[in-house]
């Protein structure tokens, strides 16, 4: 088998990695971690958007095996569930997660010691989900944890909401990137997480991840070690625009690209508010989703034996 080293262990031997926390430190001071830019202290306790402050909340960590097949394994992925949300999506399926902040606030210290936990128990990697708006207060955890022995991937799993100055901080950081690409129309994230920009934002973002990690590359084993991988919700109605984002993510980053077409939408939190979210996504919808996928030009789809269709 050959030797894998996480980028994060260069990073942090080059002295680079206590550049990054001192600079991501810097911007809490008046926040502009995210696309919504609210230039709060959050050092100083003051709240934005995500309703977090200096130190993270954390909803729940423990190996979990309903991700991706490259990166659950024999043994899970090891994840991170981060409480708030800087996009706040009305239908999110993590709804008291992310609206609400079911979790416990906890120190990089913490987070360092749920990091080796994982690793204890033999996950593949860490897998921090919503890591968005505490992205300074990982990057200080990682710190804690390298000295400890960390040694596996580092999986950033986000709304696709991102600003591209704060994915170049995290450029050597992160081994594998796991975004959402949520909506192609801006008056669709407009009605569902006010959010206009949304589809420009997730096009940099995701343009940023694949300039610095490349297409999924996976081991002799079929885990993950380093690169893209896309997760696509298909909405009801066709909300999503799947066409345009298959297109987008063929043409503009690569046929290659790994992607989750995902059908499992049901209505959640306040999914109420848009008519076409109040039914959950039919058979039928979702298998027109991965035709377009297909059409499009993707090669990567995950787990194709759960579709109902025939090639």
């Amino acid at each position: 088998m050959s030797l894998f080293q996480p980028v994060y262990i260069d990073t942090y031997n080059s002295g680079l990695l206590g550049k990054k926390i001192k600079h991501a430190r810097e911007i809490l001071k008046s926040c502009t971690l995210c696309p919504r830019k609210c230039k709060v202290d959050r050092l100083s306790g003051e709240t934005g958007i995500c309703k977090t402050a200096g130190n993270a909340y954390v909803s729940s960590y423990d190996a979990h095996f309903g991700e991706e097949a490259p990166l659950v394994g024999k043994k899970g992925s090891g994840t991170i569930f981060m409480a708030y949300c800087g996009l706040m999506c009305n239908f999110c399926q993590n709804f008291e997660i992310s609206h609400k902040g079911y979790g416990q606030e906890v120190d990089s210290s913490q987070i360092a010691y749920m990091m080796m936990d994982l690793q204890k128990m033999g996950c593949h990697n860490i897998n921090f989900v919503t890591p968005t708006h505490v992205v300074p207060q990982i990057l200080g955890a990682l710190e804690i944890a390298i000295e400890d022995g960390l040694t596996i991937p580092l999986v950033y799993n986000s709304s696709g909401y991102e600003d591209v100055e704060t994915l170049k901080l995290l450029d050597g950081i992160m081994d594998i990137y796991m975004p959402d690409f949520k909506f192609w129309d801006p008056d669709v994230s407009e009605k569902t997480c006010k959010a206009r920009d949304y589809p420009e934002k997730a096009r940099e973002a995701v343009s940023e991840m694949h300039c610095q990690v490349g297409d999924l590359v996976v081991d002799e084993s079929g885990i993950a070690r380093r690169g893209l991988l896309v997760r696509h919700l298909v909405l009801p109605g066709g909300l999503a625009g799947t066409r345009e984002i298959m297109r987008f993510i063929a043409r503009i980053i690569s046929t290659n690209t790994y992607v989750n077409v995902m059908s499992q939408y049901r209505p959640c939190g306040n999914a109420y508010e848009v008519e076409e979210l109040t039914v959950s996504l039919s058979t039928d919808a979702f298998e027109k989703a991965v035709y377009e996928a297909l059409d499009e030009g993707i090669t990567r789809i995950d787990n194709p034996g759960r579709f109902f269709w025939k090639i």
